[in-house]
């Protein structure tokens, strides 16, 4: 089995943006249009405030994901993505493990995030790390079938 790297990458970096664009992709086909019309700022992903974190796999980036200052002790999950390729081989868990310890290190107690209902691996590994439904926010918190889970950290 190939180890999984994570580095911490800018949100604006060719790496970032070719996988960033793939997410994107991947939720158009979901749920139509864009894939997600959240406002987004490379700058909210800068430490202290926030961070963004590319997965390799066999020295090719597989996945991502970063988190957002979302008040004072809260992180709000981004981009979360792994590409077709890479899925069923712990990608995510990793990204998302790694994302957590960054946002922890940085003073954040929670960890908040929208997921759409089209999108059950997604809800599937999201309640499995111990994540529960809280009220909606963000963006999307008056659309159908938007899901907001959070948990502490």
């Amino acid at each position: 089995m190939s180890e999984i790297e994570i580095r911490a990458l800018a949100f604006d970096s060719p790496v970032a943006r070719s996988l960033i664009r793939a997410a994107l992709a991947d939720l158009g086909q979901r749920y139509g249009g864009s894939g997600d019309e959240t406002p987004v700022d490379a700058a909210e992903f800068v430490p202290p405030q926030g961070a963004f974190l590319v997965a390799y796999l066999d020295g090719e980036p597989v996945g991502c994901g970063g988190w957002r200052s979302h008040g004072d002790d809260t992180a709000e999950l981004k981009r979360m993505y792994t590409a077709p390729t890479a899925r069923g081989r712990g990608v995510a868990r990793a990204v998302l493990a790694a994302v957590e310890e960054s946002a922890c290190y940085h003073g954040r107690k929670r960890m908040i995030l929208e997921c759409g209902d089209k999108q059950p691996e997604a809800i599937a590994m999201y309640t499995s790390a111990g994540y529960e439904r809280i009220p909606n926010f963000g963006f999307y918190a008056d659309a159908p079938g938007c899901l907001s889970f959070g948990r502490t950290l």
